[in-house]
């Protein structure tokens, strides 16, 4: 499986154009919209509101967009790598508690994310309402647009399963027009005003903050920011289509995106005092502004643009999720490869959890209007963590100056939007806050539970695997004892000093022992370079016991027969373990012999071992284990559905104390004891 080409090329920058820029290139979607129904009604958009409004924009995309991600994150790339987890992985050693910005917003990053189809998909769509397609005149009811959105929404999801390689290489020109399209739509109307160029001064940012004309204040930040809330995409995609890409397509993406919120403000400074719209609430500039004769063309390639936002969208939740399980901050999920390259990812699960709840969205919402509404909340926390993280990123490269300038700056302008955009709570932002916390909720159950249960089994559970090296061979060369397997293959971390689960040695030995002729005792490491893909052995000074060490990075696939049967083959090229060319085989020259691969699977035993643990360990524990229940089993994560597994059910004994055992009991005894002769 091949990574997307990504150096600096004419293909790769349209590659760009349809990869990383639909959810913010969607964004004249709705953004004015959102800032004229902030106003109340057309006749209340005032030329001073409307040029302070995109001032607002033009600052915010240079501000956050440019700055902060084009210019500083794209930095922070880890093996070519970017997104919020591939940044902690990248900084994680500075410190343990790196991981509370993580979880929050990678949580915030995939709630906010349901809403994203949503909103653009409709958005599109509602253009067609009052519209004539030849002998088809659509009517005025939202209802036909909700189920024109939901047939696309449902249509996207379906065709994920099947790989969305060969639709995507249109991804690059479709985008390529929307946008060459939206920037000559909106300087065609800068025409009629050329006045509203006096919006890229930061001035009227400013002075429409504290304006009477401004009825909600500080509070239209939350409608400004919609028109960033892809900018996390474009670090997140980094690693799709490389740094030099985005470098060179993004100056042409902003300067289409501002011609067409200049062209949008000048329409409406046109016309907020025209009686046809003045006492109209709910009115998008975007269709508005267009001549008649195009409004057929702009649906069709909007609806396009915004279908190729949600593939992207989708895409990216599947990566992030990926990458989440990778780091051990998930259960394990399946990941399907459908296309021919690493980026093509498919989880059938998060894919129908997003059909599901966008879909419950668009319906439980409406309108676009309602979604805009609610849309943007949950993101700002995720770049409020972001800047956390990028501020440790600056400090492991030795700019502590830079850094903390980087930090207060950002965090105040990002605490702005995130306490502007707290009114959308009410507003349906509660939705998105409501899926965040549940997302966090197994994030930190999986990950804390992991945490405190390696710690309690680290006291009580581990022996070491030096101790019974002997008993080992000897059971392996026992001819009294049948063959269980020629390799036997436990799935178990080896620690330090060849600390081992001692359930793994029971296992072997006091149960039926299993004598195998050769014992595999294999760690799977999760690696922070995210395609890192390798092995070291240990023989431990035998022939036939093999301690394996697999080093995969977050964003490898885990298919431990594959490596396993490399790894056998060099050993038995270089003569290290013995031969075991089987006796029998259909195969012609066939030298592996069979193997079986035991997986434990630990059960959390409500004995009173546990009485001295903290209700919170308890929880956390207990929590860890039911998750691993009702997600993969361990066979599928380790590709060995087609393997000879044989799964284990063992307690997770944590820790031995005194409470456990009975006192010294009276014992009664009427026979006597027999005198010695």
């Amino acid at each position: 499986m091949e990574k997307r080409r990504s150096s600096l090329s004419t293909l790769g920058m349209l590659i760009t154009l349809g990869i990383v820029y639909g959810d913010i290139g969607t964004s004249p979607l709705y953004v004015m919209n959102s800032i004229i129904n902030g106003a109340g009604t057309m006749a209340d958009a005032k030329p001073e509101y409307i040029l302070g409004s995109v001032s607002l924009i033009f600052w915010t995309l240079m501000l956050i967009t440019t700055v902060k991600y084009v210019l500083i994150a794209m930095k922070a790339d880890n093996n070519d790598e970017g997104g919020i987890f591939a940044l902690y992985a990248l900084v994680r050693s500075k410190g343990k508690w790196l991981i509370i910005p993580a979880l929050i917003g990678g949580s915030a990053l995939l709630a906010d994310g349901t809403l994203t189809p949503a909103v653009t998909v409709t958005s599109a769509i509602e253009g067609i309402k009052g519209q004539k397609f030849g002998n088809i005149i659509f009517s005025n009811k939202q209802s036909t647009v909700l189920i024109i959105v939901t047939v696309i929404l449902l249509t996207i999801f379906i065709i994920q399963k099947f790989g969305t390689e060969k639709i995507g290489r249109s991804f690059g020109p479709i985008m390529l027009i929307w946008f060459s399209f939206i920037g000559l739509a909106g300087l065609l109307n800068m025409t009629n005003d050329w006045g509203v160029l006096k919006a890229l001064s930061p001035v009227y940012a400013i002075k429409v903050l504290f304006s009477p004309v401004n009825k909600v204040g500080i509070f239209i930040l939350g409608s400004v920011f919609l028109a960033t809330t892809g900018a996390e995409a474009l670090y997140s995609d980094m690693g799709q289509v490389g740094k030099h890409n985005i470098y060179a397509t993004w100056p042409f993406v902003y300067t289409m995106l501002m011609l067409n919120y200049l062209g949008q403000a000048a329409w409406v400074i046109n016309n907020y005092q025209n009686s046809q719209f003045n006492n109209i609430a709910g009115i998008n500039p975007f269709y508005e502004m267009l001549p008649s004769e195009f409004k057929i063309f702009a649906i069709v390639i909007a609806t396009f643009a915004a279908i190729i936002a949600s593939q992207a969208l989708i895409t990216g939740s599947f990566t992030l999720v990926q990458e989440a399980i990778g780091l051990k901050i998930l259960p394990r999920l399946k990941v399907n490869f459908p296309g021919k390259v690493q980026s093509q990812l498919y989880i059938r699960a998060i894919n129908w959890m997003l059909c599901v709840i966008t879909v419950s969205i668009v319906w439980g919402f409406q309108t676009s209007d309602h979604m805009e509404a609610a849309y943007g909340l949950a993101i700002t926390l995720t770049m409020l963590m972001t800047t956390l993280l990028l501020h440790q990123f600056l400090i492991m490269k030795k700019h502590p100056f830079i850094a903390n300038i980087f930090l207060i700056t950002f965090f105040i302008l990002e605490s702005l939007f995130l306490l502007s955009s707290l009114i959308k709570f009410i507003h349906g932002g509660y939705i998105t806050v409501i899926i965040t916390v549940a997302i966090l909720a197994i994030m930190v159950v999986w990950y804390f539970g992991n945490k405190r249960r390696d710690a309690y089994m680290a006291e009580s559970e581990n022996v070491s695997l030096l101790d019974f090296i002997p008993q080992l061979e000897k059971l392996s060369k026992d001819p009294s004892i049948p063959t269980y397997a020629t390799n036997l293959v436990y799935m178990i971390k080896v620690g330090e000093n060849y600390s081992i689960k001692r359930s793994v040695i029971y296992s072997i030995l006091d149960q039926d022992p299993k004598r195998a002729k050769v014992y595999w005792f294999v760690t799977v490491n999760q690696t922070s370079a995210p395609y890192e893909c390798n092995y070291s052995i240990d023989m431990m000074n035998t022939r036939n016991v093999v301690n394996v060490k697999l080093n995969l990075g977050f964003k490898k696939s885990q298919h431990v027969n594959i490596y396993i049967r490399q790894i056998i083959n060099s050993l038995l090229d270089q003569g290290i373990i013995d031969d075991q060319t089987p006796t029998y085989s259909m195969v012609p020259k066939r030298r592996v012999g069979s193997f079986k691969f035991v997986i434990q699977n630990q059960q959390f035993q409500d004995l009173g071992a546990q009485d001295y643990m903290g209700s919170l360990d308890r929880f956390l524990i207990g929590g860890r284990l039911l998750l691993q229940n009702i997600t993969l089993p361990p066979a599928l994560w380790y590709g060995l559905e087609f393997s000879d597994v044989v799964e284990e059910k063992v307690p997770l004994f944590l820790g031995s104390h005194g409470d456990q055992y009975l006192t010294e009991g009276k014992i009664e005894n009427n026979i006597k004891p027999k005198k010695e002769a």
